[in-house]
């Protein structure tokens, strides 16, 4: 919760819209939304992260879609599992909190690129 609330005053703050969507909704509720990019907390308990990074990984409609995944810098294996089943970023949770606005900035760029092209 702690950072949910981080994230969507940073993006209120730089003026960038940030979606809290429901991960059981599964991959039609997400492609619907047309996000940009996805911020994951890979110590998440309401789904199993690394499954759910694969699932997303192999759908092509979702593929492209940029996941930035973040842990305690300690959990060195989950950091290396979430890059091995796809995660396209992943960082130590303190890096994530310092890098946010940079974070949104850069998912939020990259969205008004691809709608450019369009």
């Amino acid at each position: 919760m702690l950072f949910r609330s981080k994230i969507l005053e940073t993006a209120k703050a730089l003026g960038i819209t940030v979606i809290n969507f429901d991960p059981h909704l599964g991959v039609p509720a997400i492609t619907g939304a047309h996000p940009s990019g996805i911020l994951l907390d890979l110590n998440s308990r309401t789904l199993p992260p690394l499954e759910w990074i694969c699932t997303f990984k192999t759908d092509p409609a979702t593929r492209p879609i940029r996941i930035v995944g973040f842990a305690s810098h300690i959990q060195e294996n989950l950091i290396a599992a979430a890059r091995a089943a796809g995660c396209d970023v992943v960082m130590a949770r303190s890096t994530f909190s310092q890098r946010l606005p940079e974070i949104l900035r850069s998912l939020a760029n990259e969205d008004a690129a691809d709608s450019v092209g369009e």
